[in-house]
């Protein structure tokens, strides 16, 4: 009976570890020889960017309490492109683009700002956003919660207690969002889990007995502002 039950648990602890790994990632740069490109493969490079993606997913599932692949969205393969485009990076689905124009300009260290933005980009992978109700604020700011639970966030952020409305999106919302969960350790992953299905205001009012506005209140009063 023994040998049964340790036969039994290896085999769940082998499942559990392939699960982990079950998701492939692929990393292609559409940039070529520009100044972005260039940048891209000296400083940061595919193995590098392949393996933050891997970190990021495990941290993700993690932070949002994702233990099970029926907590999680069914996706078996992210693909990410560097390509010549404005902005940042976005993400669709399971691709994720990045920009090397951005890449080029960024003044920083740009290994650790494109770690960064990875995390951020695979949040919006894995997250739940209300089947489209949700604001696109809260949508932002949980991703950039991700980023700032993981160490990742850049000097050029608000510091806590900024910002004009809860759902004013990024970093503000991120360290909103960071101050509901120190009221309630696992609010963010559950308030995920929620959005599973949906999203409604009063959500905020099952977790931790206030209303988002009162929460803000609370939150902007905490540092003075």
């Amino acid at each position: 009976m023994a040998h049964f039950m340790f036969f039994l648990s290896f085999l769940l602890l082998l499942t559990g570890l392939q699960s982990i790994h079950a998701v492939q990632y692929q990393v292609t740069s559409r940039a070529g020889n520009t100044a972005g490109g260039t940048r891209f493969t000296n400083e940061i490079g595919i193995p590098y960017a392949t393996q933050t993606l891997d970190a990021a997913t495990t941290f993700i599932w993690q932070l949002f309490q994702q233990t099970t692949a029926t907590d999680r969205k069914n996706v078996v393969a992210v693909n990410v492109f560097i390509d010549n485009m404005n902005g940042v990076a976005y993400t669709s689905n399971n691709e994720i683009h990045v920009s090397a124009d951005y890449i080029a300009k960024y003044s920083g260290n740009i290994k650790m700002e494109i770690t960064g933005v990875l995390y951020h980009e695979m949040a919006h992978v894995w997250q739940w956003n209300g089947n489209g109700q949700a604001p696109g604020g809260l949508i932002e700011g949980i991703a950039d919660f991700v980023r700032l639970k993981a160490g990742l966030a850049p000097s050029h952020w608000v510091g806590p207690g900024k910002g004009d409305r809860w759902d004013q999106g990024y970093d503000v919302t991120a360290r909103f969002l960071d101050y509901c969960n120190s009221l309630k350790n696992g609010f963010v992953a559950e308030l995920n889990k929620k959005m599973r299905g949906g999203y409604c205001a009063d959500y905020y009012v099952q977790l931790l007995g206030k209303s988002v506005d009162q929460l803000w209140s609370d939150y902007k009063a905490k540092y003075g502002n």
